[in-house]
């Protein structure tokens, strides 16, 4: 990786929201049946905003932008490609995250023993 985004990944992680930064709490240390999750993480010309690499499971956290046209079908585009990768992208709202968050754990923890099985 290159300075340059080694940089930018690390503006991310500091600049993150606050729904971002719950499903991080959650997730992190391994808390979903031990996988190893990673925030800002590079993944082709992407960064994700949580990514785990065993599982090849990408969590997007969409705030209200993402509800723009353009914005809708720039994350669509990026979500064919991901996928093209080999990576599964699970997405939830910052409403979701702030408001259901156990339904938010739920869910990622489902898929994963989807993918892992």
């Amino acid at each position: 990786m290159t300075v340059e985004r080694t940089v930018f990944t690390r503006t991310l992680r500091q600049k993150s929201g606050l729904a971002e930064q719950r499903v991080w709490a959650l997730l992190r240390s391994g808390r979903i049946d031990g996988h190893k999750f990673r925030r800002q993480h590079p993944i082709g010309r992407y960064v994700a905003d949580l990514a785990c690499d065993r599982l090849r499971l990408v969590i997007e956290i969409d705030g209200g932008v993402h509800d723009r046209d353009e914005v809708v079908t720039s994350d669509h585009l990026r979500q064919i490609e991901l996928e093209a990768l080999g990576w599964t992208v699970l997405r939830f709202t910052n409403t979701q995250v702030l408001s259901e968050p156990d339904s938010v754990v739920a869910a990622i923890r489902t898929h994963a023993r989807l993918i892992a099985s």
